[in-house]
């Protein structure tokens, strides 16, 4: 963590946690970004075990990270950054992407959604404002939508868009009580338990460089997972 974090001196702060691993050759530009937003906000890099130079490079540019001794995926990275975002006394906490599928100019329009009712989390959307498509993602996100509906009673038209902002309230949950990844069966259990939860509509690109691990035998197993989740497993919880 070389550089010192900036202060978001005019309006509460917000902090871009971004989970990593192996993300060095899209990290520079994602950063790039983040940096020239006149919309004030400080982000850090949880390196979650990354053997790809991802460390070396937060050292030589003086990026804001914490490096992870071992792969802990999402959840434990995600973690790792609330709990950050707590003990630095954040107003928000951002989840986002590390690979360039999400914009940093997105962050205000969450933060102005957030104050519009005083929101626990604001959800990203790509479907506010236009049809999901029949690719097999957009397919198993509609089901992922339709068993949220069934259970909570909410319309989330965008559930496995990573992009979500998060309130001082449900960092605090992250970080001292919730073992939960960041992931739609989580925010259909917050929903339930009494979490305001709206949308707001964001682009997302698509990866700068490297493959993502969903690929279709693992977003079909990935689906299946969540809707397992939401609707027979959260009974319990």
């Amino acid at each position: 963590m070389a550089e010192a974090l900036k202060e978001n001196s005019n309006r509460e702060k917000v902090l871009l946690v971004i989970p990593a691993y192996n993300e060095a050759e899209n990290l520079p530009k994602v950063v790039a970004d983040i940096k020239a937003q006149k919309f004030p906000m400080d982000y850090i890099i949880i390196s979650d075990g990354s053997t790809d130079g991802t460390v070396e490079l937060c050292e030589r540019e003086h990026y804001n990270y914490i490096s992870l001794p071992a792969n802990l995926g999402l959840a434990g990275c995600f973690q790792t950054g609330m709990k950050y975002a707590y003990r630095k006394g954040y107003s928000y906490a951002v989840q986002f992407d590390g690979d360039g599928q999400h914009r940093a100019e997105d962050i205000e329009t969450l933060y102005e959604k957030m104050k519009e009712g005083d929101y626990d989390i604001v959800q990203g959307s790509r479907f506010l404002e236009k049809k999901k498509g029949g690719s097999m993602r957009e397919i198993g996100s509609r089901l992922i939508s339709v068993a949220i509906k069934i259970t909570t009673g909410k319309t989330i038209t965008d559930p496995t868009c990573g992009l979500r902002m998060y309130s001082g309230r449900v960092i605090d949950s992250f970080a001292n009580r919730l073992n939960y990844g960041p992931e739609p069966d989580t925010i259909s259990f917050l929903i339930k338990k009494g979490a305001k939860v709206t949308e707001a509509p964001v682009t997302i690109d698509d990866r700068l460089a490297g493959e993502s691990y969903l690929k279709p035998v693992n977003a079909m197993k990935y689906m299946a997972r969540m809707l397992i989740s939401i609707l027979v497993i959260q009974s319990s919880r």
